[in-house]
């Protein structure tokens, strides 16, 4: 087990972590800690090489990978259905409108280049998303845990499906039901909200808290005043001017670039910039969570344990018919034309389709976004989570 970036006044936090680690290790029947041991023991290595070279020059990787996962995880389970490109007559998730601001692609394709020189037809994208978001995260300042694998890659990527994302419009209610209908609870919510921690928003995903909350012609009163006044300054007033402005704002006003606990600093003290992040500090169902995790030997652990969860989310796995090894992460291999015969995937489980425990189907509700809302996004987002259901921001 590796543990990057504590410093050493968290020897608690270690010791919490690894912790985590041991009752995580099967955090699900159908994938498994160390699956590629023998198979390709260097997959984990080439995968996080080409993280940190992307890393290096571009830190804005980091919520651009957690964003992805939330997306793909949350859309068909966690099977690389957000990485297929539309087909004729086929659109595919990726080109549904909370996508289109999705960034990323590179490197996974990068990464899944590297591992097929060495291991050809053995690593599924799905696992080297889940990989690659991991070490994002730890380059970024975050823990460094162990990602059970053994995911197959789904063939189907419906562009329709990634219309219900979660939005950062949703009260905390509707947000809670979405991810209780994902078998997640309120805390694990809240720890994947975390993912705010770095990355951004566009101006147009929460400008009316700025300008016209609720029709009352002034800001949300719920946002610290001097931030709401700054972000007057920056943001372009709506209600009065036809601006196609639209700039980033950090989601963390404190570290942006650091994956820590600050986040939540910054909502206790009314400096939460989308709704959600604001109303999970007002919200007795979710306060608690909040304030528990100003403290990162709190929050570090349970962020590892909701995104292990989500990662696991309808996993396939074995030698279910629904899934496979793709060649090129774009394309499933019905369509990859490859020069010679490719080696035999990896020995897997027995075939199976895991799912978390669900409800029955809600209102669906995402996370965070980064497109402009009411419009199609201008440019790509930077910014951890999804984007929300039309009318569009994230």
């Amino acid at each position: 087990m590796q543990l990057l970036w504590v410093a050493p006044a968290h020897l608690l936090l270690l010791c919490s972590v690894a912790l985590l680690q041991v009752l995580t290790s099967q955090a699900s029947a159908s994938t498994v800690v160390g699956f590629y041991s023998k198979t390709c023991p260097r997959a984990e290595s080439l995968i996080l090489a080409q993280v940190r070279k992307k890393f290096l020059v571009d830190k804005s990787i980091t919520p651009a990978l957690l964003r992805m996962l939330f997306h793909d995880a949350f859309v068909r389970g966690a099977d690389a259905s957000v990485l297929l490109d539309s087909k004729p007559g086929h659109p595919a998730e990726k080109d549904a409108l909370p996508n289109l601001t999705l960034r990323g692609f590179d490197v996974i394709d990068a990464a899944k280049k590297a591992v097929e020189s060495v291991c050809p037809g053995v690593v599924s994208c799905a696992d080297i998303l889940a990989m690659a978001t991991r070490d994002a995260v730890s380059l970024a300042g975050g823990p460094r845990y162990d990602v059970p694998t053994g995911r197959l890659d789904g063939k189907v990527s419906i562009k329709e499906e990634a219309l219900n994302l979660p939005s950062p419009a949703f009260p905390v209610e509707q947000s809670r039901e979405s991810f209780f209908e994902k078998g997640l609870d309120a805390e694990d919510m809240v720890a994947l909200l975390g993912a705010h921690t770095v990355g951004v928003a566009l101006c147009g995903f929460f400008n009316d808290r700025l300008f016209n909350f609720r029709g009352t012609g002034g800001a949300d009163p719920n946002m610290n005043p001097v931030l709401a006044a700054r972000l007057s300054t920056v943001c372009p007033n709506p209600f009065f001017t036809e601006s196609d402005a639209d700039p980033p704002i950090n989601l963390d006003q404190a570290t942006p670039a650091l994956f820590d606990s600050a986040y939540y600093h910054q909502l206790v003290a009314g400096n939460g910039i989308l709704q959600i992040d604001q109303e999970i500090i007002a919200d007795p169902s979710t306060a608690s969570h909040v304030r528990n995790f100003t403290s990162p030997q709190a929050f570090f652990p349970a962020f590892v344990k909701s995104i292990i969860k989500m990662a696991n989310i309808g996993v396939i796995t074995g030698s279910s018919p629904l899934g496979e090894v793709r060649f090129k992460c774009n394309v499933s291999n019905g369509h990859v034309h490859t020069s010679g015969k490719p080696a035999a995937p990896a020995r897997r489980q027995p075939a199976t389709k895991s799912r978390l425990p669900v409800k029955p189907p809600v209102v669906p509700v995402p996370l965070t976004g980064h497109g402009r809302r009411g419009s199609k996004p201008k440019a790509p987002g930077v910014g951890p989570l999804p984007p929300r259901k039309p009318p569009h921001g994230p």
